[in-house]
């Protein structure tokens, strides 16, 4: 085990580790949890994340050449971009501020889209109240304005150059029409500016290639 052990499921929060291993170019080998058989759950797996949420990665020689573990999405990717150099800026006010939108994804994207994408598509048979999926649907909507703005006149979340922030928010906003379905009922092409960095986005050789590892259609 001398390469980075991604232990993940090509799901938005999983996506974000394997597009940041492929785009910095840090050798790895994935292994596919199956959260869906609830692979999450087995000892060896609570091992390496205690609280049973993929992704999570080894860093073989991390600790000063121990292993090191690694859970929640967010620090990994800070982790990858700090051990190779690359999608976060040194200079602490740049690195600063693309965190701040890191920590938007993790606060409040990843958080609202998950529970609209609950009640709007999974838990139709077990939720016939209109009210959390209007509470989800409005929320969404609201942090994708304030993503569309953000977006305006600019080619990434931190301007001409890609980051972490890009590939933590990314994975997400995709979803919403790939996974949930839900692109009319959201109004998604109203979103101008964040459909065409979506598209920018996955356009990206190695994104492609980040967003199928772990895949269970493979």
């Amino acid at each position: 085990m001398s390469v980075i052990q991604l232990y993940s499921l090509a799901t938005p929060n999983g996506q974000k580790a394997s597009i940041a291993l492929e785009e910095t170019g840090l050798a790895y080998e994935a292994h596919t949890i199956n959260i869906l058989k609830g692979d999450q759950f087995n000892p060896e797996f609570i091992k390496i994340n205690p609280n049973s949420k993929i992704p999570a990665i080894i860093d073989p020689e991390g600790d000063n050449g121990k292993p090191f573990t690694i859970m929640e999405s967010g620090a990994i990717l800070i982790y990858l971009a700090d051990k190779s150099g690359k999608l976060l800026s040194k200079d602490p006010i740049e690195r600063n501020r693309t965190l701040q939108w890191l920590f938007f994804q993790v606060g409040h994207i990843g958080p609202m889209f998950g529970q609209f994408g609950h009640f709007y598509k999974y838990a139709k048979d077990q939720c016939d109240h209109p009210y959390p999926t209007d509470r989800y649907t409005k929320e969404t909507k609201r942090l994708l304005n304030v993503l569309d703005q953000r977006l305006a006149g600019r080619e990434f979340i931190m301007g001409s150059h890609f980051t972490i922030a890009d590939i933590a928010i990314a994975p997400w906003v995709h979803c919403l029409e790939k996974f949930y379905e839900a692109e009319e009922h959201l109004g998604l092409r109203s979103f101008e500016n964040v459909n065409s960095w979506l598209r920018r986005f996955v356009e990206r050789p190695l994104v492609k290639k980040g967003m199928e590892v772990c895949s269970l259609d493979e």
